[in-house]
């Protein structure tokens, strides 16, 4: 049986339903705090946190788990700056608690959702994995923090661990069960579907004079689903005795686009004009984030299905026009179309 943290999360629903597509026994834990109970599709579901180490251990108890895929971590970098101790506890803490009872039950795999944030601010493009991490917000630092405890718990105790280091998770399940749902809603691309269905006036864009094609930052996005098979390739690595110790592999779409080339992809997937603004740089911001995901390709085998951002963007317009409002209900969707 595996074991997947935050499997009501936006990552963890769509690894969860590929999991369980193939036939796979999946438990789950997450405590719903930012998760939606919908989006388990009815999976087996332990309603607890990783920061109780006395529940994670019924856990351990009551299933015979052989791998866990931790996705279960706070993932707001703003708020991680606010609010440092709430992150050094609730993605270094946990993680801990969960290292300890695997090392308990002796459970000898483990995937774990890292972020391209472990980087900072890259000294080259595309990123790859031996690049230097620098991480400059609290979510950074605890992310690379955990990353840096498996290995120590891979040394002691036989635990392999496949760090996949994402970019931006973007899309949603082509077939329309599952999507993206966060409140507040901080990503682009639904922000930008937001706007363009006038469920809010207009998008800012950051930063105009950036020195990229168009102005405006470029950021690598790769679809959701991409995420999720990276997770089970990951896991099969391990699964098979090809992959042990420690390794990380990036994730992403090695191409990047520019903030005005996903409106512009919004515009096509919507046929509708996205209202935007243009605002002040933010502070931080790199020109430009983009990186290799050669590794993942050599070594897990590796193929996006959904390689542009076209292909992306339709996915998320597609799962707003039926769910403009995410999970929740007594909504209705606005019809497709509208003015250019």
């Amino acid at each position: 049986m595996i074991l997947v943290t935050g499997g009501a999360g936006y990552i963890g629903s769509h690894t969860l339903l590929a999991l369980r597509e193939r036939g796979d026994e999946v438990v789950v834990i997450d405590d719903l705090s930012e998760g939606h109970k919908e989006a388990l599709l009815g999976a087996r579901h332990e309603l607890g946190t990783l920061l109780d180490l006395d529940f994670v251990d019924a856990v351990f108890k009551r299933y015979p788990i052989r791998a866990v895929v931790h996705f279960a971590a706070r993932c707001y970098v703003g708020e991680s700056v606010q609010k440092p101790g709430l992150y050094w506890r609730g993605n270094v803490l946990a993680t801990l608690h969960l290292l300890e009872t695997m090392a308990r039950y002796q459970v000898p795999s483990l995937v774990f959702s890292s972020t391209c944030a472990t980087y900072g601010e890259p000294e080259r493009q595309p990123i790859t994995e031996d690049a230097p991490q620098k991480p400059v917000n609290p979510y950074g630092e605890t992310k690379l923090a955990c990353e840096r405890m498996m290995r120590d718990f891979g040394k002691a105790h036989g635990i392999a661990t496949v760090a996949l280091r994402y970019f931006n998770a973007a899309g949603a399940d082509p077939a329309g069960r599952l999507g993206e749902d966060h409140d507040p809603e901080t990503h682009l691309i639904p922000l930008v579907l937001q706007a363009a269905f006038g469920v809010r006036d207009k998008v800012t864009v950051f930063g105009s004079d950036y020195p990229t094609r168009d102005g405006t930052c470029i950021r690598d996005y790769i679809h959701i689903c991409d995420l999720a098979s990276a997770h089970v390739l990951a896991l099969d690595a391990l699964g098979s005795g090809r992959l042990g110790g420690f390794q990380a592999f990036n994730l992403g779409n090695e191409r990047g686009n520019t903030v005005l080339e996903v409106i512009a992809s919004a515009e096509r997937a919507t046929k509708r004009k996205v209202p935007y603004v243009i605002g002040a740089r933010r502070a931080g911001d790199p020109p430009m984030l983009v990186g290799s995901s050669e590794l993942a390709r050599k070594e897990l085998g590796w193929q996006p299905r959904f390689p542009d951002i076209d292909s992306i963007v339709a996915t998320a317009a597609a799962w707003f026009t039926r769910r403009p409002k995410g999970y929740s209900t007594g909504y209705s969707a606005p019809a497709t179309g509208g003015p250019t």
